[in-house]
């Protein structure tokens, strides 16, 4: 694997990022997590244009399906201690280069969201971090997932008629990871709290309730499922516990229940707050993109070596303390990989080769 990196900006806590089609052409969003803005860039990697200037708290950004321009936000969700006013925003690129936002629902502690789609509906699915706080580190309140099926037409929703969440499941504390998957031919979520991993499918007809499988019991800050080693079935890659240091990918025994496989080798002590996750295919492997924010702060791929029969760590940057990571293919069919390297305030933009 060859890594070629291009610093794109020096943004201040630089956070959350989402593709998003504007004007017809493939770009991506990189947004902060404090009161700082939210930038689009091309596909190569080129500031375009400036969304915001703030506020931010930006934990999650994800395109409308259908859309151009359009992109749905958290906001002012600072830390866990200063999330009371998080809500979740609609944005939408205007004819004159501007940008419109307002307000699809009110969701306090709101940390990750997704939009998963299912027998012709989309449907949000809004995990919060917890759902009550009194005093600084109150976990008192356990953090939920709640859901809801999203318009066709999100123009009827606005500050005054926010869209209206239903719960989904409560009780989950420290409820901090989200990922997109795919479970039996359609979108499905992952999320990852300290009673364990949990799967969630959206309805299969509009209305009826949404099904929750718990995938295991072992605390997660972040968890993904992928096929790494090409045996049929989903690996479970944990980063555990909350803001943790431990990063280890379980295998389906031949009774269904997943046990350890791999662990990452470095010490404890240098990969502290691993953070930044995101299992995709790079090169035409599965892999694995994972990085941390303390101790050596390194962002690596992790894949299968089917000669070796054994996963294998390759660098894609050191000392930069990633936040998030996210993954695209561009216009020549490269590989791309960009970091928000928040610890040292870097917007990164890896090329990926062999």
């Amino acid at each position: 694997m060859k890594v070629e990196k291009k610093v794109i900006s020096n943004l201040n806590k630089c956070y959350a990022m989402s593709e998003l089609t504007y004007k017809g052409e493939h770009c991506f969003l990189v947004a902060a997590e404090k009161d700082d803005p939210c930038y689009l860039f091309n596909e190569a990697g080129e500031q375009i244009s400036t969304v915001w200037e703030n506020p931010g708290g930006v934990m999650t950004m994800t395109p409308v399906p259908g859309t151009d321009g359009q992109f749905l936000s958290t906001r002012q969700f600072y830390s866990p201690n200063d999330s009371l006013n998080a809500r979740i925003e609609i944005v939408s690129a205007k004819d004159d280069g501007t940008w419109e936002t307002r307000t699809l629902c009110h969701a306090p502690f709101v940390h990750r969201f997704g939009i998963l789609h299912r027998a012709g509906t989309d449907y949000i699915i809004v995990c919060c971090l917890k759902t009550g706080h009194e005093y600084k580190n109150d976990w008192r309140f356990p953090g939920a997932c709640f859901g809801a099926a999203l318009p066709k037409d999100l123009s009827v929703i606005d500050d005054e008629h926010p869209l209206e969440l239903t719960l989904i499941k409560g009780g989950m504390l420290r409820n901090h990871g989200y990922s997109k998957t795919t479970h039996g031919g359609h979108d499905a979520a992952l999320v990852g709290c300290e009673e364990g991993t949990f799967l969630f499918d959206p309805p299969a007809v509009k209305g009826v309730d949404w099904t929750v499988t718990q995938v295991c019991d072992i605390p997660s800050s972040d968890s993904v499922l992928c096929d790494f080693d090409g045996d049929g079935k989903p690996e479970l890659g944990t980063i555990s516990p909350f803001h943790g240091n431990s990063l280890v990918i379980y295998h389906l025994d031949e009774d269904g229940r997943y046990v350890p496989q791999w662990k990452y080798g470095a010490p404890e002590k240098d990969t502290e707050m691993i953070h930044a996750t995101w299992a995709c295919e790079i090169l035409g492997k599965p892999t694995w993109v994972v990085g941390w924010r303390k101790g050596t702060r390194d962002t690596i791929a992790i894949t299968w070596d089917e000669a070796a029969g054994d996963y294998h760590v390759d660098f894609i940057d050191k000392e930069t303390g990633c936040a998030n990571a996210m993954h695209f293919k561009n216009k020549d069919g490269v590989d791309i990989v960009i970091g928000t390297n928040r610890e040292i305030d870097e917007v990164a933009y890896y090329t990926i080769t062999e």
